[in-house]
C-alpha cells in the first residue's frame, strides 16, 4: 500500500495546470479568466435589469457607484475628470478585488497532482492573479500608460511630452536670456526635472506591481503555513484578515491609478504662467 502523500508548497511563480498548444495555462491565469467571466455576467445581469425606478440589484449598484464617484471627486476635484476616468478605475478595482478574494477562498481541495523532483506535488487550480508578478506587472503598465494617454487626450501631445522632455524650457534660453539672464540656470534645471519625471513613470510601475504582488502573495503563504500547522481552526482569523487586506490593496491600486490620471490631465504650464503673472502683479502693486 502506497502511503506517499502529495505535498503543497507556495512558489513565487504561478504553477502550470495545462496547455493549449504551446500556450501554458497557469492557475493564476485561470483565476483571472474566471474573474473576467464573473464581471461580464454581472454586467449583463445589471444591464438587463435596468429600469427608470431602480429596484433590487440595480439599486445596490447605483448606491455603490454614486458613493465611488463621490470618493473619486475628492481625489480629482473635478467631476468632468471623474466621469472620464471612473469607468477604467472602477473596473480595475473590481478586477483586483475579485482576484484577491478568489485566491483565498477555501477551495484548496480542487487541484491536480503532478510529479516533480521532490515527489508528488499538489497544484491548486485557483491562485490569485495578483499573487503572480505576471499578473500585477501588466496591470501597473496599463495604469501608467493609460494615464499618459489620458493626459494626451486632456491637454494634448505637445504638453504631455514636455512634462518629460522639456524642450520648451531649453528653447526659452534663446527667447528670454536678454530680459532674464537667470534663465541660463533655471532652464537646465527644469529640463532635468522633466527627465526625473520620466524615470518616475517607471518607478510608478514598479511600485504598483510589487506592492500588490507582495501583499497578496504574502497573505496566501501565511494561510498555507497556518493551515499546515492546524487545518481549519488556525487559518480562520487570518482568512478574515486577508479578506480585509484584499479590499484595501484593491482600493489603493485603484486610487493611485486615479491620482496618476488626475495629474496627467493637469496643465502645469498654465499653472506656472498664472503664478508668474500673479507674482508680477504683486510686484507692480508693491511699487
Amino acid at each position: 500500500m502506497n502511503t506517499e502523500q502529495a505535498t503543497t508548497e507556495s512558489t513565487l511563480y504561478a504553477e502550470s495546470i495545462g496547455h493549449i498548444g504551446s500556450f501554458t495555462i497557469t492557475n493564476a491565469l485561470l483565476t483571472s479568466w474566471v474573474v473576467v467571466f464573473i464581471i461580464i455576467i454581472i454586467a449583463i445581469v445589471v444591464k438587463t435589469k435596468l429600469k427608470k425606478i431602480p429596484k433590487g440589484i440595480q439599486n445596490i449598484f447605483e448606491i455603490l457607484i454614486e458613493g465611488a464617484e463621490g470618493l473619486c471627486d475628492q481625489v480629482t476635484g473635478n467631476r468632468a475628470i471623474t466621469n472620464k476616468a471612473f469607468p477604467i478605475v472602477f473596473a480595475i478595482f473590481v478586477f483586483v478585488l475579485l482576484n484577491n478574494w478568489i485566491g483565498i477562498l477555501p477551495i484548496g481541495g480542487f487541484g491536480l497532482i503532478q510529479m516533480s523532483e521532490h515527489g508528488k506535488m499538489f497544484i491548486p487550480l485557483f491562485r490569485s492573479g495578483t499573487a503572480d508578478i505576471n499578473g500585477t506587472l501588466p496591470l501597473a503598465i496599463m495604469s501608467v500608460i493609460g494615464a499618459n494617454v489620458f493626459g494626451i487626450i486632456s491637454i494634448g501631445v505637445w504638453k504631455t511630452i514636455n512634462k518629460y522632455v522639456n524642450l520648451k524650457a531649453l528653447g526659452s534660453i534663446f527667447t528670454k536670456i536678454k530680459k532674464d539672464p537667470g534663465i541660463l540656470m533655471t532652464a537646465p534645471i527644469m529640463f532635468a526635472v522633466g527627465i526625473l519625471e520620466l524615470v518616475g513613470e517607471f518607478a510608478k510601475i514598479a511600485s504598483l506591481s510589487f506592492r500588490l504582488f507582495g501583499n497578496v502573495f504574502a497573505g496566501e503563504v501565511l494561510l498555507v503555513s497556518m493551515g499546515a500547522i492546524m487545518a481549519y481552526v488556525l487559518p480562520t482569523p487570518f482568512l478574515l484578515l486577508e479578506v480585509f487586506v484584499g479590499l484595501i490593496q484593491a482600493f489603493i491600486f485603484a486610487i493611485l491609478t486615479l491620482v496618476y490620471y488626475t495629474i496627467s490631465s493637469m496643465d502645469h504650464e498654465e499653472e506656472h504662467d498664472e503664478k508668474e503673472e500673479h507674482s508680477k502683479g504683486e510686484l507692480k502693486e508693491a511699487h
